[in-house]
């Protein structure tokens, strides 16, 4: 039995809410599916920018990898990444929150 899944824009909505909250603007860069989208996040921070995509740990929990590296990278290579995912999913959401210290605003599990 697969687990039940959360809209998109529902999920959407609760991470600027979280963001607002935590005093980390965030906004809605690109409009996806709102049932079924996947979503990017885009952090900026003092250290540069990060990139965080949707993904599965090996148990198939939810969870979200830093998609552009381990590393933070400029805005050009970010731009890159967020353009070529873009292509490849057009019902993929993208937000983008100004989080100085590189960590989002909303619970995450990282792998």
């Amino acid at each position: 039995m697969t687990e039940p899944r959360l809209k998109a824009g529902i999920w959407v909505s609760m991470a600027l809410r979280m963001g607002d909250r935590a005093g980390c603007p965030g906004m809605v860069l690109r409009k996806g599916d709102a049932d079924a989208g996947g979503i990017l996040v885009v952090l900026h921070g003092r250290a540069g920018i990060v990139v965080l995509s949707q993904a599965r740990s090996a148990g198939g929990e939810p969870a979200w990898l830093r998609a552009t590296g381990s590393d933070p990278v400029d805005q050009a290579a970010a731009d890159a990444y967020v353009a070529r995912q873009t292509r490849f999913d057009p019902d993929l959401w993208v937000l983008e929150f100004e989080t100085p210290d590189l960590n989002p605003p909303f619970e995450v599990r990282m792998i």
